[in-house]
């Protein structure tokens, strides 16, 4: 198909604003009005490679997402899921970080529709709506665990089948390798800091023999007498996974988690 007709196609399936340009030898540029949240455009290539048209961001999409969000967490948790649910719908594969889709069957106008489309839900990663993106926190939060500390010292969902065979005073991760082992707090909301605060003096209560931490999501976003009365309950605090996450496991490995 010679390039005016593969532009045309492309104009007709996807929109008039088109447009490609020459970059070598069957290799093109293709322009469209279609932009991520900071206002770059998109990054698509049309090129021939082995005997075969692709259409391809050459890593600009995960370059771009890495602007805002850790490179690790588009590999873990929710945002993966998320991303492989969406490369699987478009038929869009992963090259590593290179997302590329075949054009088959000279379908050059329904491959950039399609593949328009997955970029386009893979940068809406950028902006999730607020709900959607605290759901990844429990993922951050467990990953950073797991990868910092021996899976033989540490116990997610952890309580104490003594004293609270129920389990209505969960401990989010226990942390054994010292005297005192470090009880480990996941805090995302006001609800969650108000039954951290009860828990912890409830273990105080049943003279229990703990170190207490917490790491919250967004400390701000916390009611201050809420976080007051937890600061008076709890040891060692983080205002947030994201901005401390080398922190956090430099407390972990220092031995605040156990050594």
């Amino acid at each position: 198909m010679v390039l005016e007709n593969i532009e045309q196609d492309f104009k007709r399936k996807v929109c008039d604003e088109v447009r490609l340009f020459s970059e070598g030898l069957e290799r093109y540029r293709v322009f469209t009005p279609f932009m991520f949240e900071d206002g770059d455009h998109l990054a698509i290539v049309l090129k021939r490679e082995n005997n075969k048209w692709i259409l391809t961001d050459e890593g600009h999409t995960y370059m771009h997402l890495t602007y805002d969000i850790d490179e690790k967490d588009l590999q873990e948790g929710t945002r993966s899921k998320i991303i492989n649910n969406v490369l699987s719908t478009f038929s869009v594969d992963d090259r590593n970080g290179e997302l590329i889709v075949n054009v088959r069957d000279g379908q050059f106008g329904n491959a950039l529709y399609s593949y328009v489309q997955a970029l386009l839900k893979i940068s809406d990663l950028t902006f999730l709506s607020r709900e959607s993106v605290k759901s990844t926190f429990m993922d951050d939060f467990k990953n950073l665990i797991e990868e910092t500390v021996d899976e033989k010292r540490r116990t997610f969902d952890w309580y104490d089948e003594k004293n609270d065979p129920d389990g209505k005073y969960m401990v989010d991760c226990r942390i054994n390798g010292r005297p005192d082992p470090l009880l480990v707090f996941a805090l995302k909301n006001d609800a969650k800091v108000r039954d951290t605060t009860i828990g912890l003096l409830q273990f105080e209560k049943w003279g229990m023999k703990f170190r207490s931490l917490g790491i919250f999501e967004n400390q701000e976003e916390i009611n201050r007498k809420v976080l007051a009365r937890f600061s008076d309950a709890c040891e060692k605090q983080f205002s947030s996974l994201a901005a401390n996450k080398g922190r956090i496991m430099m407390y972990f490995e220092d031995g605040g988690g156990g050594g």
